[in-house]
């Protein structure tokens, strides 16, 4: 139980990822805040963690909305009397965002960085004075291995985050605030499965990985429970990539 009263704030906690941190985290303790834009689908994974015995709560919530993640948040500490941890994980990620940056519509890139890289300034301030208040927390921000071969809008996208995680370590660490970023490769939510070409993912496991199995989205908790945890406590600023040993770097 390393996470008994403490409180995660998780965004995209409805489905996918964002539920499996979220899961992960109340088992250790925590009480977690679903924070999605998809408000039933955040009620029942939080009555379904509530049949286990852990505190759980779902608020709608759409990141690219100053004043929606500020309600949400205001919400949240309502119930729970603060937010320790905030995981930035809600994000537009699917293929359409991956083609030439040229050849997709600038509405759609401004609704992108509205999520994926706006987002993460609008929840990361929101919770800041929560956890200044109670000494200190933890940020995480979901990048991606795409961020590390930048040539789609969403590589663009994710390389920002890592810009966040490193700018975001810096101005709040006066507030005993720490901030990490985790890059996962290609791993099996639904989403990911539903709109990745086949053919596609098997080249990439298969060319590019070292490990040559499919990524799970459990390959993703360790990190998580890692760096939320005081074991992580003289780290931060730092993005852990997750993609079967893709990329490589020096």
């Amino acid at each position: 139980m390393r996470f008994k009263d403490k409180v995660a704030f998780i965004t995209g906690g409805g489905r996918g990822i964002g539920e499996t941190y979220a899961r992960a985290l109340a088992a250790e303790g925590a009480a977690v805040v679903l924070a999605e834009i998809d408000l039933p689908a955040a009620q029942s994974v939080a009555v379904s963690i509530a049949e286990s015995g852990a505190r759980a709560m779902a608020v709608h919530c759409d990141v690219a909305d100053e004043n929606s993640v500020d309600a949400a948040v205001a919400q949240a500490v309502a119930r729970f009397g603060g937010i320790d941890i905030l995981i930035n994980n809600a994000a537009k990620h699917l293929m359409e965002f991956a083609g030439k940056p040229t050849e997709l519509s600038r509405a759609k890139w401004r609704l992108m960085l509205d999520v994926n890289v706006i987002g993460i300034v609008n929840c990361s301030a929101a919770c800041r004075p929560s956890m200044r208040a109670r000494g200190g927390g933890v940020i995480i921000n979901q990048s991606s291995i795409a961020g590390f071969d930048p040539t789609t809008p969403y590589g663009i996208s994710k390389l920002a985050v890592r810009g966040l995680v490193v700018a975001l370590a810096r101005e709040f660490a006066a507030d005993q605030i720490r901030v990490y970023g985790i890059a996962p490769g290609p791993v099996d939510s639904p989403s990911a499965m539903a709109d990745l070409p086949p053919a596609l993912l098997d080249e990439f496991i298969n060319r590019l990985q070292l490990i040559k199995r499919q990524g799970r989205m459990a390959d993703l908790v360790g990190a998580v429970l890692f760096f939320c945890s005081s074991e992580a406590s003289f780290i931060t600023g730092e993005t852990l990539t997750i993609g079967g040993g893709y990329p490589l770097k020096i």
